[in-house]
């Protein structure tokens, strides 16, 4: 394989908040990108023009990229979920001057990594117990929910993508369905993503303020409409323990319980006894938080599964260029075996 191996490649993590690009060296490993930098993706009417501006401040020559996108890939195109952008392989190619051009799902890239990842990338919230060769899951709320999964063939694992966040929301409490019919009122359709997501929280947010559940300060409400994205401050505010704000706390441990009740949901769907990875951007900040119980606590709550689900291990993926270097590691190792690479 070393002999049909590209010498550099263009890798991309193109979500809906960011959009980070690095040129690796297949001779070199995966491990020292030789450029890197992350944009601001909805600052750019196009991926082409940012990678484009990126490029430009590279020296070394790049013939092939591949793009893990938030949002299906299918015939080698893409809608990116909460982008209007629309990408396409050969389009891209033509216009980056580019030998080639592969998309794939950025969960599928960040599940790629999930093998690559060593200890001091992953905080493990269970350690369960691990089944060699068991399937592995992968639930990652960033801007939108993404799952994915990898199984097992004998050589190595096998990433495959998932629109599982766009799943019917599924409550588990009384609260939990009366936010579900809360927001059945503004939307014909309301899935996992639209509530577990960092898009998702300020809609848990909204249905406890606008149901009287929890007050809102007047702090709170100058920051918040200072700002276009609200989920850093009531994220900030949750666990601010100089100033607690309870209607952000309340907000945080719903979708952590939320959270947990769909990774465990993931874990069942496709028997996870290799573990169960969480990744996003979201996870990292809140992690006192997240050890403290709750997530695992839904996470187990699966009636005649508890026992089953408490020998799954469950890992949150601390490192945030996961994804990219599984995006890079998929286009290296699969340079041999696709017409597009």
């Amino acid at each position: 394989m070393e002999k049909c191996r590209p010498k550099t490649i263009l890798a991309g993590d193109i979500g809906g908040t960011k959009t980070r690009l690095a040129v690796f060296s297949s001779w070199a490993g995966l491990n020292a990108p030789m450029a890197e930098a992350t944009f601001p993706s909805r600052d750019y009417p196009s991926l082409e023009v940012i990678v484009q501006l990126f490029l430009s401040r590279v020296d070394t020559p790049v013939h092939h990229a591949i793009f893990g996108v938030a949002g299906p890939v299918v015939n080698g195109q893409a809608k990116i979920t909460n982008l209007p952008w629309v990408l396409e392989e050969t389009a891209l190619a033509d216009t980056l001057e580019l030998s080639s051009v592969h998309l794939l799902n950025d969960l599928m890239a960040l599940a790629c990594a999930v093998p690559l990842l060593k200890t001091d990338d992953l905080h493990t919230l269970n350690n369960g117990q691990v089944i060699p060769g068991g399937v592995i899951a992968v639930v990652a709320p960033g801007t939108g929910l993404g799952e994915a999964y990898l199984t097992w063939d004998g050589d190595g694992y096998e990433a495959h993508p998932s629109e599982g966040g766009h799943t019917d929301f599924a409550p588990t409490n009384a609260q939990q369905v009366e936010m579900l019919l809360h927001l059945l009122d503004q939307y014909d359709h309301v899935s996992m993503e639209r509530i577990c997501s960092g898009m998702g929280l300020p809609h848990i947010y909204a249905y406890l303020k606008e149901t009287g559940q929890e007050k809102e300060p007047n702090w709170l409400s100058q920051q918040l409409a200072s700002v276009d994205d609200p989920t850093p401050v009531i994220v900030a505010a949750a666990l601010d323990m100089n100033r607690p704000c309870r209607l952000c706390q309340v907000t945080l441990e719903t979708f952590i319980a939320i959270l947990g009740a769909e990774a465990g949901n993931m874990a069942l769907k496709v028997m996870a006894t290799g573990g169960v990875y969480l990744g996003g951007g979201i996870l990292p900040r809140i992690l006192p938080v997240l050890k403290q119980g709750a997530l695992m606590d839904a996470f187990r709550r699966k009636g005649r599964m508890s026992k089953l689900m408490d020998d799954i291990p469950v890992h949150v993926i601390l490192n945030p260029k996961a994804a990219i270097l599984g995006a890079a590691w998929y286009g290296v190792t699969h340079a041999c075996h696709s017409t597009s690479l």
